[in-house]
């Protein structure tokens, strides 16, 4: 069995005047919930062997703040997961597939795209969570039978959807 991670980077403040979007930092309530997704994640033992990360400072922000609570493994930096799309999220998750467990920092909308496409069932719980959208630092935590290698839509099963709220 494996297990993908999906977080959609935190709380992000606005772009200044003459700042490019990929540059944005996390605002205060976003590193506070960094921190709390990073604890969330060690209390649940959903520790990734290997993190995928968007190279966007929020994303990175990110990625520092919940790795003071929860051990990240291997990070690959990847510009693409800012600027591609939920197939190629999932391209990216194949290609790396051959670890127990991945972590994806990412953005929106294909955080969203990728969970909604690959959960072809899930607890109940975590399923009602998601259909009211994919907020700063939701985590969605999916199941696979084999190898992340072969992950496909409907193939998943969202075992929890954590929100800033529920954490």
């Amino acid at each position: 069995m494996a297990r993908l991670y999906l977080l959609r980077h935190a709380k992000a403040g606005w772009a200044q005047p003459g700042m490019r979007d990929f540059d944005r930092p996390l605002d205060p309530t976003g590193m506070e919930e960094a921190a709390a997704t990073g604890a969330i994640m060690r209390n649940c033992g959903y520790e990734p062997d290997l993190t995928l990360c968007s190279n966007a400072r929020r994303a990175r922000e990110t990625l520092a703040g919940i790795a003071n609570g929860v051990d990240t493994g291997r990070v690959v930096f990847l510009d693409t997961l800012y600027t591609e799309d939920a197939a190629f999220y999932l391209d990216a998750v194949r290609t790396h597939g051959h670890v127990g467990s991945v972590l994806v920092i990412g953005h929106n909308p294909m955080m969203e795209d990728l969970t909604v496409a690959i959960s072809g069932n899930g607890e109940a719980g975590a399923l009602d969570m998601l259909n009211y959208g994919f907020p700063t630092s939701g985590l969605a935590v999916l199941r696979f039978e084999g190898s992340l290698a072969q992950a496909a839509p409907g193939k998943g099963y969202l075992e929890a959807f954590l929100t800033p709220v529920t954490i």
